[in-house]
C-alpha cells in the first residue's frame, strides 16, 4: 500500500519578526532561515516520517535540486519530482514571537503539473492506494479525477482555501481534511455546529476532518463524529502543525488503523512540531511521537 502525494514543494523564507508588517511599514527582522517547504513536501515528510511508503510528485527549479534530495533523505520517493526551467515555488513567512504565521506564496513549478503528469504517476497504483492532494499545485482537477477512475482512496486537503476549490469534481474525494477557516468557506456557514450540519447533510459520501487548533479535532465518519482533544504545549511556530497532522494520521488510517487512535496520533505529532522552528525540519520521528503518547498517556 502506498500514498501517491501531488504536492507542493517550497523554498521557504522565513523571517522572524516581533510583529506582522503593517501596510506602509519598513519591518526589520530578527532572525532569516531558508528552508524546505510547501504543503505538499511537508505532508510527504510527515508520511515518511511516520512510516508511510509516500511518492511525491511535483515539480522544483533544476539549480534547487538540494531541496530534493532533503526529501529522499526523509525517505520520500522522489521518482515522480521533475526539475523544471521554472522557477521554484516559494513562500515568505512572517513568524512572531507568539508562534503565529503570516505568509505569502508563490507557485512557480508547482503549478507545471500536467494531466499527462498525473497520469503518468498513477500508472501501476494499486487500488489498496490512496491519493493525497492539497491546493498548491495544477490540475487538482485532473489528480481527483483520473485517481477516482483508478477506484483509489483520495483525501484532499483544500489549502490554501479558494473559490476555485468549490468548482473541483468533490463527489471524487473520500477523505477531506479542513481547519476551521476552510470548512466556513466551503460550507458558507461561521458558526462550527451549522458547519458540522452542512457536512452531514452534503458531504454524507465522504468522511471530514476538520482540525480546530487549540480545541483539538473531530472526524466525521459513517454519521458518527469522533472528537479528539488537542495535546497542551508551548507553541513558538505554528508553521507545518496542520501537515504534520495530516501526515501522521494517513499514514496510521490508511494502514487500517481504528480512526480515534490514528486522530490522537495526528494530534499527538502536531504538538511536537508545533514547539519547533520551521515547516519541514519542525516534523518529528516515529519514536518522538511514541514518546509523547507514552508520556501523555
Amino acid at each position: 500500500m502506498a500514498i501517491i502525494n501531488f504536492g507542493s514543494i517550497n523554498i521557504d523564507h522565513v523571517y522572524q519578526v516581533d510583529h506582522f508588517v503593517q501596510p506602509g511599514e519598513t519591518l526589520a527582522s530578527t532572525h532569516y532561515q531558508q528552508l524546505l517547504g510547501g504543503k505538499g513536501a511537508n505532508q510527504s515528510i510527515a508520511l515518511a516520517q511516520a512510516g508511510a511508503d509516500v511518492c511525491h510528485v511535483g515539480s522544483i527549479h533544476e539549480n534547487d535540486a538540494a531541496f530534493k534530495q532533503a526529501l529522499i533523505k526523509k525517505g520520500v520517493d522522489c521518482r515522480g519530482v521533475k526539475c523544471s526551467e521554472t522557477p521554484s515555488g516559494h513562500a515568505i513567512i512572517q513568524v512572531t514571537p507568539s508562534g503565529e504565521n503570516a505568509i505569502v506564496l508563490f507557485g512557480g513549478a508547482n503549478q507545471t503539473i500536467t494531466a499527462k503528469t498525473v497520469m503518468q504517476a498513477l500508472d501501476g497504483t494499486k487500488p489498496s492506494d490512496w491519493v493525497l492532494t492539497q491546493n498548491e499545485t495544477s490540475s487538482i482537477d485532473q489528480v481527483l479525477r483520473q485517481a477516482k477512475e483508478k477506484q483509489l482512496k483520495v483525501a484532499f486537503n483544500p489549502a490554501p482555501m479558494s473559490e476555485s476549490v468549490k468548482s473541483l469534481p468533490l463527489e471524487c474525494i473520500d477523505l477531506l481534511i479542513v481547519n476551521e477557516t476552510e470548512a466556513a468557506a466551503l460550507t458558507e456557514k461561521d458558526l462550527l455546529d451549522d458547519i458540522v450540519a452542512v457536512f452531514k447533510e452534503q458531504w454524507s459520501e465522504c468522511e471530514v476532518i476538520i482540525t480546530l487548533g487549540k480545541a483539538g479535532v473531530m472526524m466525521l465518519k459513517n454519521n458518527d463524529c469522533i472528537k479528539v482533544d488537542a495535546f497542551l504545549v508551548d507553541a513558538v511556530d505554528t508553521t507545518a502543525a496542520g501537515d504534520t497532522f495530516i501526515g501522521y494520521f494517513l499514514s496510521a488510517y490508511s494502514n487500517h488503523t481504528d480512526a480515534k487512535r490514528a486522530l490522537i496520533r495526528g494530534c499527538a505529532a502536531s504538538a511536537i512540531a508545533v514547539t519547533r522552528e520551521g515547516a519541514a525540519q519542525s516534523i518529528p520521528t516515529q519514536k518522538e511521537v511514541d514518546r509523547f503518547l507514552a508520556k501523555h498517556s
